[in-house]
């Protein structure tokens, strides 16, 4: 059986494994469809999605609409009439024409153990909140928000100091390897979909720069966690002798405080000591 031809939809560095791993297992990838390039950096100056890059230097086709649900985007969906859609972190909610629109479905690379955190930041959410594992899930995409049916599914553990890059590069590997296997195991039909446990759904909604300033009355391991989840962007800050201080790395210790939290306490050769609700 010919494998199937392939319409791929990813944006960041977490979709470029899934690219590339498609192309090494001769897949054969018709397009490849990502965001319009974005102004970035403190210049503002036009950069392409990290896709985009990839793709090209394979030789693929790429496509950047703003927005895949208008009709001129549609036309060409219908002209490349892909036998499948795979989708790894794309960025812009999908019509149900790309959802079904063709034989063999849409699927999506997830990096979480869904139900658990779905939405837009799942490998923060999980370290932020001190899982102690995590995964990547290969969905069948429906019309919900990370609601489809369960196709394959790994669990990884959480590894002791991992902060978000370290995590999301690992989940990025993983997810890549899972959907070959994936794609392995659909052409003969023996994986069967499982219907997610939609009571257990708990969402990891995108970060807002709130989100990220410490809040020094909760307690050390708590601190921790957060600063863990967010390097290195949009990384957890707070304000030293008024200006915004980014933490990359943090240690707890539950050592008895008595000054208010957010206190610089002290200095060693390994950087400050600050003060927490707790430790």
């Amino acid at each position: 059986m010919p494998k199937p031809r392939i319409l791929f939809m990813g944006t960041p560095a977490f979709a470029v494994p899934a690219l590339e791993g498609l192309v090494k297992n001769g897949y054969p990838v018709i397009g490849v469809v990502t965001q319009p390039d974005r102004p970035q950096g403190r210049g503002r100056t036009m950069a392409p999605p990290p896709i985009k890059v990839v793709a090209e230097a394979l030789g693929l086709t790429v496509l950047q609409p703003e927005k895949v649900r208008t009709q001129d985007f549609l036309e060409t969906f219908r002209q490349l009439a892909p036998d499948l859609v795979v989708v790894a972190a794309f960025g812009q909610i999908l019509p149900t024409e790309i959802i079904r629109g063709q034989q063999r479905g849409c699927i999506n690379i997830h990096p979480s153990l869904l139900p658990k955190y779905r939405g837009a930041a799942p490998i923060n959410w999980a370290l932020i909140r001190g899982d102690q594992k995590t995964g990547v899930t290969i969905m069948q995409m429906d019309e919900g928000v990370d609601s489809g049916d369960i196709l394959l599914q790994e669990e990884t553990p959480i590894l002791a100091e991992e902060d978000y890059g370290e995590l999301h590069d690992r989940l990025a590997k993983l997810g890549s390897e899972l959907l070959i296997i994936t794609l392995a195991m659909l052409e003969p039909g023996t994986l069967q979909p499982r219907r997610q446990e939609h009571h257990l759904a708990t969402l990891a909604p995108r970060l807002g720069r709130e989100d990220c300033l410490i809040p020094w009355k909760n307690d050390s391991r708590s601190i921790v966690a957060l600063i863990r989840g967010l390097p290195p962007s949009p990384c957890a800050y707070t304000c030293l002798e008024g200006k915004q201080l980014k933490i990359y790395r943090a240690v707890a210790e539950t050592t008895a405080v008595t000054e208010t939290p957010g206190t610089v306490v002290g200095e060693t050769e390994d950087g400050l000591r600050v003060a927490a609700g707790e430790g």
